[in-house]
């Protein structure tokens, strides 16, 4: 099976607006990009990286990928947690990208499509 990553990283805040806007210029140049092989998600520092990755949701990130929940009622049961705070933590998670949901039979089952989360902190 071919790992799939997610990279996750720290930019300041000033390099990350630099950045969209040579994105933008290149856009209206009518310049192409290649597809993203691996998704990106930036921090502008490392407290809200700290604040973002909480052991709790780090945990629920294990769960929904080593036991796949088939609901957000499993895998609250799963993690042994209360409902709300999983419900929450689910819905900041899918926010920033690093889990994704799919309604079924009236559930909502949380997903992961990588295995991996590789950090990167620019010095």
């Amino acid at each position: 099976m071919k790992v799939k990553r997610i990279k996750v990283g720290i930019k300041d805040l000033k390099v990350i607006l630099n950045d969209f806007v040579k994105t933008g210029e290149a856009i209206e140049q009518g310049k192409r990009f290649k597809p993203v092989k691996e998704p990106e998600i930036y921090f502008t520092s490392f407290e809200a990286l700290r604040k973002a990755l909480t052991p709790k949701r780090l945990e629920l990130l294990h769960v929904i990928k080593t036991q796949k929940p088939q609901s957000i009622n499993e895998l609250a049961r799963m993690a042994k947690r209360d409902l709300k705070n999983v419900a929450d933590d689910l819905k900041y998670l899918e926010k920033i990208g690093l889990i994704e949901t799919k309604a079924t039979d009236r559930k909502i089952k949380p997903i992961i499509n990588y295995n991996k989360i590789a950090l990167e902190i620019a010095v």
